[in-house]
C-alpha cells in the first residue's frame, strides 16, 4: 500500500528513470519482482512500473486476487485536502488519495464512496465540469495523474475514475475502450474521448475530453498543461491538433 501522497512508478529501478505513472496514498499495488530496495509493481489498472520500497507499507501476500481499485474504496477519498495526523505532521493530499479515519482533515474536502457516487455521476456534462474545476491550472507532467501535475491520459483516467468509470492508463489503451464514433468531431458529445497522433504509423499519442462538438478539455505539453480550446480555432496549436485527429470514442454508458 502506498504511504506517501504520490509515489512514482518508473521505467527502471533507479531514481533517474522515466516516470511511467503514479500511485496515490492508500492505493494498493501488487509487488511482482524484488530487486534490492525496488519492486516491480502492478496497480489495479494492470499498469506496471518500478517503485522504491520507501514509498510503501508492505502488507504481505493478500491471497485474494488483484489489488483493490482505490477509487472504489469505502475509505474516504481526497478531492484535494490537507490533513493532520500522519506522524503528527500536516500533509497535503491530492485528488484520488485515500484518507484514513484516524487523521483530521484541516482543509479541503474528502468524500465517502456514497458521497462520491452521488456528487460525481457518470454523465458527460458532469465529467467535463469536474475536469475544468479540478484540473484547471494543472502543469503538464509525463506520467502524472493528479492536479499537482499530469499528462493527457492521466487526466482522463483520474476524472473518469472519480465518476465511477474505470479506464486504462495510456492513451493508446484508452483508445480501445467503449465504441468508436463515426464522423468527425462534430458528432461528439460531452464526455466522449478524442484521440490524436503525430506519428507516421498513426499510433495514438494524445487524448482529450470532448466538451461537445469541436470544444475539448485536455492537458497538452504544447500548452504547458491544462487547456480548454476549440479545434475550429485558428490558433496554430489548435489547428495542428485538429490535423492529427484520428477518431472519437464513447466510453460512458448510454442513457
Amino acid at each position: 500500500m502506498v504511504r506517501t501522497a504520490v509515489a512514482p512508478l518508473l521505467a527502471e529501478p533507479t531514481v533517474a528513470a522515466t516516470q511511467l505513472t503514479q500511485a496515490l496514498r492508500g492505493h494498493e499495488l501488487d509487488l511482482i519482482e524484488e530487486r534490492g530496495t525496488w519492486w516491480l509493481a502492478r496497480g489495479a489498472d494492470d499498469y506496471e512500473g518500478w517503485i522504491h520500497c520507501g514509498y510503501l507499507t508492505l502488507a504481505g501476500p493478500a491471497g485474494n486476487g488483484p489489488p483493490a481499485r482505490g477509487w472504489d474504496s469505502e475509505t474516504t477519498l481526497s478531492t484535494g485536502c490537507v490533513v493532520r495526523g500522519f506522524a503528527g505532521g500536516i500533509h497535503a493530499l491530492p485528488l484520488g488519495a485515500l484518507v484514513p479515519p484516524e487523521v483530521d482533515v484541516v482543509a479541503g474536502e474528502v468524500l465517502t464512496l456514497d458521497e462520491r457516487r452521488r456528487a460525481f455521476l457518470p454523465e458527460g456534462d458532469a465529467i467535463v465540469e469536474s475536469a475544468r474545476r479540478l484540473f484547471s491550472g494543472t502543469p503538464y507532467m509525463w506520467g502524472g495523474v493528479t492536479p499537482w501535475g499530469a499528462d493527457c491520459s492521466g487526466l482522463v483516467q483520474s476524472i473518469f475514475a472519480l465518476h465511477g468509470v474505470a479506464l486504462p492508463r495510456d492513451a493508446w489503451q484508452q483508445g480501445g475502450a467503449g465504441t468508436e464514433l463515426e464522423g468527425g468531431h462534430d458528432a461528439l458529445r460531452p464526455g466522449d474521448l478524442l484521440f490524436f497522433s503525430e506519428r507516421d504509423d498513426r499510433r495514438m499519442t494524445h487524448v482529450a475530453i470532448s466538451a461537445g462538438g469541436a470544444d475539448i478539455v485536455h492537458l497538452a505539453v504544447a500548452r504547458g498543461g491544462y487547456a480548454v480550446e476549440s479545434l475550429d480555432s485558428d490558433d496554430p496549436v489548435s489547428a495542428a491538433l485538429k490535423s492529427r485527429f484520428l477518431f472519437g470514442r464513447r466510453v460512458l454508458p448510454e442513457g
